[in-house]
């Protein structure tokens, strides 16, 4: 398994999230990456960010009536859920679906950046621009 790395593809022009999503790719490729002894606590690692990360994006969708919301939060909702189960078997130590669920996280986040996240990023940067012409 090849571990995900940050590309130009994922960068999306509004730096509080490009910032989240570095941190988000390091961590994955370092669970990727782990041997089976670290592989839970990298788990656990990703699994602590990516739920700072989402609730982020979830409050900015919220506070900009983002028109997108509602999916984009659906989607967050269910891959944190995923996690989490995968956190419980990786601590009753069946770690092949961690690595599973890694590698298929990997995949889903290249997608959800490139359409969700790049149409919330694109809003929060007319947002930021609206302000700043209001001023």
């Amino acid at each position: 398994m090849t571990p995900i790395e940050w590309t130009e593809a994922l960068q999306l022009g509004y730096a509080p999230m490009d910032s989240v999503h570095k941190e988000f790719v390091t961590l994955l490729a370092q669970m990727q990456t782990a041997e089976d002894p670290e592989l839970t606590e990298r788990w656990q690692a990703v699994l602590t960010h990516t739920e700072r990360h989402f609730g982020s994006e979830d409050e900015w969708m919220r506070k900009t009536r983002f028109s997108g919301a509602d999916n984009h939060m659906l989607q967050h909702r269910v891959v944190l859920n995923v996690m989490r189960e995968g956190l419980v078997m990786g601590r009753a130590g069946d770690l092949p679906p961690l690595r599973e669920m890694a590698s298929e996280l990997a995949a889903w986040f290249s997608k959800h950046t490139q359409s969700q996240d790049a149409a919330l990023a694109l809003h929060m940067r007319r947002q930021k621009k609206r302000v700043a012409e209001a001023h």
